[in-house]
């Protein structure tokens, strides 16, 4: 087995896949939630044995999630623009 490839030989890169990351974001930030409602149950278990940073985590957890789908909609929304502009030029070069 050798672990490189000269640039002939290599295949060409397949097609990116299209995926909706709002899915992804979405169920990471909900796991996050119920880290954050674990680790409030067990907070004074949890500051007993210093390790009270858990919750801090878990609500960091939740906000990155929170922000990661902010950006996966605003990403959404402006490739869907960019597509519709492609087409509405497309379609104005036939005419």
């Amino acid at each position: 087995m050798r672990l490189w490839l000269k640039d002939d030989e290599r295949l060409p890169d397949p097609p990116p896949l299209k995926t909706d990351d709002r899915a992804a974001f979405l169920i990471g930030t909900v796991l996050w939630i119920v880290a954050v409602v674990v680790a409030t149950v067990f907070a004074s278990t949890l500051r007993a044995h210093d390790d009270a940073w858990v919750v801090a985590m878990t609500l960091v957890g939740v906000g990155a999630g929170l922000v990661g789908l902010v950006y996966a909609q605003i990403r959404r929304a402006r490739l869907q623009r960019a597509r519709l502009q492609r087409a509405r030029a497309g379609r104005a070069r036939r005419r």
